[in-house]
């Protein structure tokens, strides 16, 4: 809340580096997947998987098999490393916490 003045009720917030930001929230991997850019590659991947088989669907349905089949391809290639890097690295941030990637955790 700010008063005429811009001054604001609020404390000043000091941000700082640590990952995760258990000062700003209250949830323990909130927006997680963004702010550690090690995400980023799997997101990416994982769009790339849907483009290309898209990409299949259309080139199978305009009769180009041979496009279809290896948009095919492409796009399981992408699924499974893009996946497959997300759960690495949730694994990842779960060992730093000192926990197993299938402890229950809610939310």
């Amino acid at each position: 809340m700010t008063h005429s003045s811009g001054a604001s009720d609020y404390p000043p917030q000091q941000h700082n580096d640590e990952f995760p930001d258990t000062a700003r929230t209250t949830r323990s991997h909130a927006g997680e997947a963004l702010q550690d850019g090690k995400n980023v590659p799997s997101i990416v991947l994982c769009a790339l998987a849907i483009v290309a088989f898209a990409l299949a669907l259309t080139a199978a349905g305009y009769g180009f098999a041979g496009w279809a089949i290896i948009a095919g391809i492409v796009g399981a290639v992408c699924a499974i490393v893009g996946v497959s890097w997300a759960v690495l690295e949730r694994r990842r941030i779960k060992a730093k916490q000192g926990l197993a990637l299938t402890d229950p955790q809610g939310h």
